[in-house]
């Protein structure tokens, strides 16, 4: 029995907080220490361009009733055990640091900038594309990308309802940014009515 060596394959998406301004460039996780230090789940592939000390890095964080804007000073950083820890100047201990995790960590980015990889995808580029199936059929378009921990989502608007697809090879064989239009295998029945 053969395998598609599209399954567990993904497409590479660089999460953008705002269609028009900001490209997301890493995640604040959990405290490391005392002093404020905290691991930085990073989104780019510049980490050393992206957190140099100095750099200022403006933040957002969903909280309940809305969003939260800010910014932050990068102060110095350091690599452990595989993980990116970074210290901010406005986060001076652990209490600061548990408060910060989750925190988006945002530059901003010319809206005519492309990842250089033919593989990844900013999000605004993919927001309001045509979703088709692989024959063809129209199903709806896209309104967001969800970047989850395990895998990026696209959120398909299909009529009246919302359709979560896992954004993999194996479930989108093709982007078509010239033609606008993302490919969608309904094998699933991702778009059949309840």
């Amino acid at each position: 029995m053969g395998t598609d060596p599209r399954v567990g394959a993904h497409w590479h998406v660089r999460e953008r907080v705002s269609v028009e301004d900001y490209l997301v460039v890493g995640r604040i996780g959990r405290p490391h220490g005392l002093k404020g230090e905290v691991t930085v789940d990073p989104r780019t592939d510049e980490p050393e361009r992206r957190f140099a000390d100095g750099a200022t890095l403006r933040t957002q964080r969903k909280r309940p009733g809305g969003e939260e804007q800010g910014t932050l000073t990068v102060r110095g950083t350091r690599w452990h055990s595989g993980r990116l820890l970074a210290t901010f100047e406005e986060i001076a201990d652990r209490t600061a640091a548990e408060e910060a995790r989750g925190t988006l960590l945002v530059v901003p980015v010319d809206p005519d900038e492309t990842p250089d990889d033919p593989e990844e995808f900013y999000d605004h580029q993919l927001i309001g594309l045509s979703v088709v199936t692989t024959d063809g059929e129209p199903v709806g378009e896209l309104a967001e990308v969800v970047h989850g921990a395990a895998q990026d989502l696209l959120v398909v608007r299909a009529g009246e309802r919302e359709v979560l697809v896992p954004f993999v090879a194996a479930l989108v064989p093709e982007v078509d940014l010239p033609g606008r239009r993302i490919v969608v295998d309904d094998e699933p029945g991702l778009f059949s009515e309840p």
